[in-house]
């Protein structure tokens, strides 16, 4: 008897989804995801992006950093694969994707 009568006084089931006491339960739950998108999600998907544009754009004769650090000259693009020149006469082919900085033109001569 004290329990249905408990339930019938708090307003719940239908009535309280429909009066707005459901809505302001999830609320902060509904923010915590929009925060996440906005601080989290969202950034990462534009930095992928940009790292897809980059490696998209790898032409010959560009200066790179991989992601291992090695600092090298492209000499060949493939579809996938790239050859760098990380000194002369040396060349090692890596994955399009283990780049991950592109350098402005004469680093490499500055670095030496």
């Amino acid at each position: 008897m004290l329990i249905s009568s408990a339930h019938a006084q708090a307003g719940s089931g239908l009535s309280g989804i429909l009066s707005g006491e459901g809505l302001m339960g999830m609320l902060p739950i509904i923010l915590m995801f929009a925060l996440l998108y906005f601080l989290m999600i969202r950034p990462q998907m534009k930095r992928a992006k940009d790292q897809k544009a980059m490696t998209d754009a790898l032409q010959k004769g560009d200066e790179v950093v991989t992601a291992a650090g090695i600092v090298g000259k492209i000499t060949k693009v493939g579809e996938v694969y790239i050859n760098l020149e990380i000194a002369t006469g040396t060349e090692i082919q890596m994955q399009k994707a283990a780049v991950q900085t592109l350098l402005p033109k004469g680093s490499i001569k500055a670095m030496s």
